[in-house]
């Protein structure tokens, strides 16, 4: 992936180097709970966090020296982001409508978001109340290293999926899905989050063909040979039944709530191909 023609984003925040005390320390049933269902990407963490019955209590954060300014990690996130924002400003225009971009937080080890308190083994995750993205960086290690998913695009893809629930709330496609799931059985609100996480993977899709397309209009190149891999093979190690088969050693798929390997492939790609919105009607 080549981001030598992109703009770094002022609305990245760094919150590394600052650490919230008690609220990292413990375990039982909650903490487990968290570890194993934050493996997937987009969860709701409000959810996740009530499970664990923690309330941040007063004067114990502890802020620490924050990490440098222009670190490449940073730089890194920063130009995609800004990827992110152009191309999807541009969409919105296209629609007759206005993009309002989300920030991206940077942390480590624990966060404070509106949605809750948010741990790294939750993965990066979304808020809709306070429009932020929160991504723990040692994510993309673990995303090498342990989902054997290397490469910038698969980072990249990581992002756009987050950016993509974003996407999804401006439209105001997530408040219908809740509104879904509050009055169906568990069994049909898992659907319904099935449906949802897919449909951000077609619109990371979108983002990369548009993108893509946007960069060779100026004579420039976004997209290296092997990224569409790098995405995919993401896309596939972090699928439902993959990650079930790991944590339990069987799958259980009405208890799925993002999808198969198979299916966040089809979809991620189902937008990368068509580039358009559109296409992304996971729940016809």
């Amino acid at each position: 992936m080549d981001l030598s023609g992109g703009r770094r984003s002022t609305n990245v925040e760094d919150r590394r180097g600052m650490r919230i005390g008690r609220g990292i320390v413990g375990g039982g049933l909650g903490t487990l709970v968290i570890v194993v269902i934050g493996l997937l990407l987009g969860v709701d963490p409000g959810v996740l966090v009530n499970s664990t019955g923690y309330e941040p209590e007063p004067n114990t954060t502890a802020v620490q020296p924050s990490a440098p300014a222009d670190d490449a990690a940073k730089v890194f996130v920063e130009t995609l982001v800004g990827f992110t924002e152009d191309t999807w400003s541009e969409i919105f225009r296209e629609g007759g409508g206005s993009y309002r971009p989300p920030t991206l937080v940077l942390f480590s080890g624990a966060v404070e978001s509106a949605c809750g308190f948010g741990q790294a083994a939750m993965g990066p995750f979304y808020c809709p109340p306070d429009e932020k993205v929160y991504l723990d960086l040692s994510f993309f290690q673990e995303l090498r290293d342990r989902f054997q998913a290397p490469g910038d695009f698969a980072q990249a893809y990581v992002v756009a999926h987050e950016v993509g629930h974003h996407v999804q709330h401006l439209l105001h496609i997530s408040d219908k899905v809740e509104a879904v799931q509050q009055r169906s059985s568990e069994r049909l609100a898992n659907q319904a989050s099935v449906r949802l996480e897919l449909q951000a993977d077609c619109l990371a899709g979108v983002w990369a063909n548009r993108t893509e397309r946007s960069q060779q209009a100026q004579a420039k190149r976004f997209l290296e040979v092997g990224d569409l891999e790098e995405a995919l093979q993401a896309a596939s190690q972090i699928g439902d039944d993959k990650l079930q088969m790991e944590s339990r050693g069987y799958v259980v798929p009405e208890s799925f709530t993002h999808g198969s390997a198979e299916q966040r492939m089809r979809w991620f790609k189902q937008g990368f191909q068509s580039g358009t919105v559109q296409s992304c009607n996971t729940f016809n």
